[in-house]
Order: C-alpha cells, then structure tokens, then sequence
C-alpha cells in the first residue's frame, strides 16, 4: 500500500506576521541597550564617564589614604584642643534636707551658650540598700545684669517631682535641675526647695554648673566656617565640571551629589556665628534643621542609589515616594522635637524631657520602629544590588566603592554612639539634657570632619574624567572610546600581573587583549 503523503502550508499572511515579528524581535535586540537596559540598571555606558572608572589601584589606594588622613589630622587636632565644657560645684551642708539653696552661677558670656545645673543628694543608708524615692522640687530664677539689677525670669516658681534613685554601695543618681539656653544675662540666681525628703538621711547636697567653654566655642566657629569655605568651593568645582553635559546623561551618584553638597553647606550652618551675636532661639532651631536636613538628605541618598543604580526606570510615584515618606517621618519627628524642646526650655528652663514628657517612650519606640524599618530596607536593596550587578565591571566598582565608604561613616558614628563620646549629631541639639554633651573637641571635629570629608571623597571619584567631554561623543562606538583611552585610564589594566587588558564591552561583558602581541 502506498504511503499517504500530507503536506500543509500555512497561509501566506500568516507567513508574512511570522517574518515581520521576527524582523522586529531582531530590530528590539539590536537596540534594546539604548531603549530599556537588560538588567535594568543605571548604564556606564550611557552616563557621563566618572574619574571612578579612570582609577588604578594605585589611585584608589591614595584616595582612601587621603581620606583616612584628614579624618585622623582632623581628630588629632580635637584632641589638642580646649574641653568642651566648664563647671564650678558647689556643697551644701546647712538647710538640710529641703532647703532653701541659694546659688549663683559663674560669671557668663554669649561664648557660654547654655547653663546646667545639677545636683547630686548624698543620703546615710545604713543598710546599704538600693532605693527609690520621689520629691518634688520647687526652683525660682532671676537673672543678675552686670550693673548687680536681678530680674526675675518669672513670676512663679518651677516645679517638678523628681526621683532620688540610690544604687547599693553607690552615689544617688545625678539630677539634672535646670537648662538655660540661650544665656541672656550676666548671671544667675538660682533658688532651690526640695520637698518630700524629711524622712531621708541626707547629708549633704552638691551642685554643679555647666557652661560650654568659650574657648571650645571659638575654635568650633572656625572649623565650621573652614569646612563651610572647603564645602563651597568643592560645591563650585563639581558643578563647573558637570557644565557640559545634558543632566539626563548624569549617573544617579552625580545626580544625588549636586543636591548633597548644597544641603553640606547648611549642615556647616553659615548662620552659626548670629548665635554669639543675637539673643534669639531662632538661629538655635534653624542650626537644628539644618544638621536635620543633611542627614535625612543623606539617609535618602543612600537608598536611592542602591536602588537606582540597577533600575532606569525612577518614576516619581514608585521609585522615589516610599523612600520619601520613611526618610520624611524622621525629619519631621526630629524637627518637631527640636521645635518641642527649645520651646519647653524657653519657658520652662526646668522642664525635663525624660520625666515631664509623657509621650518620650512612645516617641523612643516610634524611632525604634522606624530607624529598624530603614535598616531593613537599605540592607535588602544593597544584597538586591550586590546579586544582580556583581558581573559587571563597572557596576560591581560602583557598588563597592559606594559601600566601603557608606560603612566606614556608619561604623564610625555608631562606635562614638556606643562608647558615649557625645551621644550625637542630633540629640546635642535637639535634648536639652546632659548626656548628650560632645566630652572634648575631638569628638565634635570626629563627627564633622567625618561627614565633610566623605561628601568631598565622592565629589573628587564621581566627577567627571579628563575624556568624559570626548567620550561622550563616541560612548556608543567602542572602536573610538578604545582608540581615545590611554594605558593609564584602564581600569586596573596598567596593575595587572599578566599585562592583559580587560575592557568591558556594552553588554556588561569583557575580553582580554594580550600586550604581547
């Protein structure tokens, strides 16, 4: 029996749709790294050329050698200079245990800024036994002028109850009585009652005044102005070597650059030196947003880039807006509380925030929550990152550099923060509590130095190359970018043990070419 033969053959418009869409899978992929990038990623290729990819071994070692050397210069100096506080103490053994307590502070200047005063209450236990034990306090202020006229701050007394907690074999614990910021007089008549404590075996009472050290406030009014003057100038260069090229060909590291180094020079606060001359809480509140606004800049920076730098596509709604509200709900929280407390210290120079501010614990786990959430964040889009861009050479450099340097200045504000050096940037301006007193001019030129240095590091890696103006003409033919490149512009080609050069092509892969031949 012969075979059946079938044969089939597809309509001719159907043979035309299968070519035509064929043609136009073909033409998508021969233009797709100009339309959409594979991967999503912000392209090298496409940006303007930074001096981060001109670098050698060589070159990165002096950068960070540079930048590790002024921070260090820079602590040294700190450490050289005056304390950062003053402090006259002061006993008493009479009038025991409830007072009165009549005090007057050291002679004071606008160079001292703030007053504290506090106290310590030596109690006979013989038991030697932990104990807690509240009182109420009653404080009356006057300010004495220097022609020897008191005036009273106010009308009424301040009070407060406080808590006397005495640890076993301890002294009782430091209380802090009163914050007077900014200092209007040329000193202070301080009248203290303590009620409550008959039944406790005082023995003596201590009180100690605190001022900044007009010395350490000098010395902070020139390093700000020489980092405000450093700021300005690297702000200029930057923005001059940008001039040339279209702001959309700029990579997501200059882009963010151009908006930091403004909000640098806020934080090296220009207004500062109106505190020494004004008697006004304004410049204080404006000093606070400003520092505020740097950082929350600089914490939303860090998210945008790891998240920028592998998708092209940053729509306002879903790129920018969730990072937007978690970094805003800080800095309105810090503004808010900054606002809060000097108005609270303006009026109530005995107000404390940890005992008379009812809503502190819930603000604390409010922070908590949210610094928590951030983390999370910003660890999940730098392994995001890490995992989808470590392939490419100009990717994974970016992100490496980027994040070397993003943990040195964590780590560095974390271990001050840990071991107490000055409990913050924020909270020494924001609280007026203590605690959160810098202990000597290191730590403040520390946290300073730190900032500005690396904001500078970044300006001198992400700024253009010597060839990006002429690169920028050929970025999408290799044959002229290879022709125009000396051996010196190779990334790590001029230190490479086997004198091969690597050189990355457009779609994120490399080859090697021998020098042999």
């Amino acid at each position: 029996m012969d075979a059946l033969n079938y044969s089939f053959q597809m309509p001719e418009w159907k043979t035309r749709a299968k070519e035509g869409w064929g043609y136009v899978v073909r033409l998508y992929d021969a233009v797709q790294d100009y339309i959409v990038p594979k991967y999503y990623h912000d392209r090298s290729n496409r940006s303007v050329q930074m001096r981060l990819y001109t670098l050698t071994k060589r070159h990165f070692v002096l950068v960070f050698v540079a930048f590790f050397t002024a921070f260090t210069a820079s602590v040294v100096l700190g450490i050289a200079g005056p304390n950062i506080d003053v402090y006259a103490e002061y006993r008493r053994q009479e009038n025991l245990p409830g007072g009165p307590f009549k005090l007057e502070s050291p002679h004071l200047s606008r160079f001292n800024r703030s007053l504290w005063l506090t106290s310590v209450i030596e109690v006979d236990n013989g038991k030697g036994e932990s104990f807690q034990k509240t009182f109420n306090v009653s404080i009356e202020i006057r300010g004495l002028k220097e022609d020897d006229s008191v005036k009273p701050i106010s009308n009424i007394f301040f009070n407060h109850t406080r808590t006397l907690s005495c640890e076993k074999g301890e002294l009782c614990e430091e209380l802090l009585l009163l914050h007077v910021s900014p200092v209007k007089y040329y000193s202070y008549v301080i009248t203290v009652y303590f009620q409550g404590l008959e039944n406790a075996k005082v023995t003596e009472v201590s009180f100690k005044f605190r001022t900044y050290n007009p010395s350490f406030c000098e010395m902070e009014i020139w390093f700000r102005f020489v980092f405000l003057v450093l700021s300005f100038i690297i702000t200029c260069m930057f923005a001059h070597s940008l001039r040339k090229f279209s702001m959309r060909d700029w990579s997501i590291e200059q882009k963010w650059l151009s908006v930091l180094l403004p909000f640098l020079l806020l934080y090296n606060d220009p207004i500062f030196p109106l505190n020494f001359l004004v008697d006004s809480w304004v410049t204080i509140i404006l000093d606070n947003i400003f520092q505020t606004t740097f950082l929350c800049a600089l914490l939303l920076f860090w998210l945008c880039a790891y998240h920028g730098i592998r998708k092209s596509d940053r729509k306002w709604l879903y790129f920018y807006l969730p990072k937007l509200i978690l970094v805003g709900v800080i800095w309105v929280a810090a503004v808010v509380l900054a606002c809060w407390s000097q108005y609270r210290t303006l009026y109530d120079p005995t107000f404390n925030y940890k005992v008379d501010g009812g809503n502190f614990l819930g603000l604390v786990i409010f922070f908590l929550c949210v610094g928590s959430l951030y983390l999370l964040y910003l660890v999940f889009l730098i392994i995001r990152a890490f995992t989808e861009l470590k392939s490419l050479p100009y990717m994974n450099l970016r992100l490496r550099f980027m994040t070397v340097l993003m943990l040195f200045v964590v780590a560095v504000c974390v271990a001050v923060v840990i071991m107490r050096f000055g409990i913050g940037i924020l909270q020494n301006n924001f609280i007026s509590e203590l605690s959160t007193y810098y202990k000597n001019s290191a730590e403040f030129l520390a946290f300073y130095s730190l900032l500005n240095f690396y904001l500078y590091t970044m300006a001198f890696v992400y700024s253009p190359s010597k060839n990006a103006h002429k690169d920028s003409y050929f970025k999408d033919n290799p044959t002229f970018s290879m022709l125009n490149e000396s051996e010196d512009e190779l990334i790590y080609g001029s230190d490479s043990d086997d004198n091969a050069v690597t050189r990355p092509l457009q779609n994120g892969t490399s080859y090697q070419e021998s020098e042999d031949e």
